[in-house]
């Protein structure tokens, strides 16, 4: 039987390990992939506190990785399929293993959509990215290129504007699906393109991303665009399938929460990407798995 079980060892679910190892609280975190989540796509991490010359993303996840270990927190390799509640929670992986626990930190993150097109896996970090708010420094005078025609899109395309040399929109249709105020800022900003009715096919490039092949859907003429950096932004999704019929989630997916990141079920707390919220970066990740492990140890506490 263990305090508490986290589910997910993306930021937000190391750092509710980091706390709960400190609280001498018995913890495992599981993760059906390896220790990071979303931060190993990236090459870099130049936003976080402490690091004014950045640091490479798995090396800030093989540090909290290593603080999570130094304080004797498990971390199992599987996949969650169910939750069930008793009087205490069971928790069933793929392999029909179950574990006990008396409470349960949901860290399990979310998913960028991706193209599967050629060249997308290999280059990922390489000149694809997926976040241009923890990106768009790195292309400064720059030609990039965003794949995408909706809010996200569009302000991804906004943000890369403000270092990039150039900023190259590619969208599907022949009109965005961004709000009017957004659409009328990129319309009137010389430093954006906009391709319209057009699809990428292939990125292109060795070690880094030189180049895009692209179709316009109405003439089938395919063309190469020439580029050092291109974000995907076709949506996310929470990964919060196997919650479906235990928690409240949103329309999307994403996990509602209360301020201490206590869900609708008593002793269940959710961070990170997963959570609906407003803005998912590193940092607030990790203050948001801090105060899941906070308040699981309370929840403990007032139930023991």
């Amino acid at each position: 039987m263990y305090d508490v079980i986290i589910i997910g060892a993306g930021p937000a679910g190391l750092t509710a390990g980091i706390y709960a190892g400190r609280l001498r609280l018995k913890t495992a975190i599981l993760d059906k992939m390896f220790p990071g989540g979303q931060i190993l796509l990236t090459e870099s991490i130049d936003n976080f506190p402490g690091f004014p010359d950045g640091i490479s993303a798995q090396e800030l996840a093989d540090k909290m990785v290593k603080q999570v270990k130094d304080l004797g927190v498990e971390i199992i390799n599987a996949e969650v399929e169910s939750i069930k509640k008793n009087s205490y929670f069971i928790i069933k992986t793929r392999g029909d293993k179950s574990l006990e626990t008396k409470a349960i930190i949901i860290a399990s993150g979310a998913q960028y959509k991706r193209l599967n097109i050629p060249g997308e896996e290999k280059l990922i970090g390489k000149g694809i990215s997926y976040c241009a708010i923890c990106d768009a420094p790195l292309f400064k005078n720059k030609t990039v290129v965003v794949i995408g025609g909706g809010n996200q899109a569009v302000e991804e395309a906004l943000t890369l504007q403000r270092h990039a040399n150039k900023v190259i929109l590619i969208h599907r249709r022949d009109k965005l699906r961004a709000v009017k105020v957004l659409e009328e800022k990129i319309i009137n900003n010389k430093k954006i393109e906009v391709i319209w009715d057009t699809i990428p096919l292939e990125f292109q490039g060795e070690n880094r991303l030189e180049a895009i092949k692209i179709k316009n859907l109405k003439s089938q003429k395919e063309n190469i665009i020439k580029a050092q950096g291109a974000f995907v932004s076709i949506g996310m999704k929470p990964s919060t399938d196997f919650l479906k019929g235990l928690l409240n989630l949103d329309e999307n997916g994403y996990i509602i929460t209360d301020e201490e990141m206590m869900t609708s079920v008593k002793g269940i707390f959710a961070g990170g990407d997963c959570r609906k919220k407003s803005l998912r970066q590193v940092i607030t990740a990790c203050s948001e798995g801090a105060i899941c492990a906070h308040s699981a140890y309370k929840f403990l506490e007032n139930n023991n």
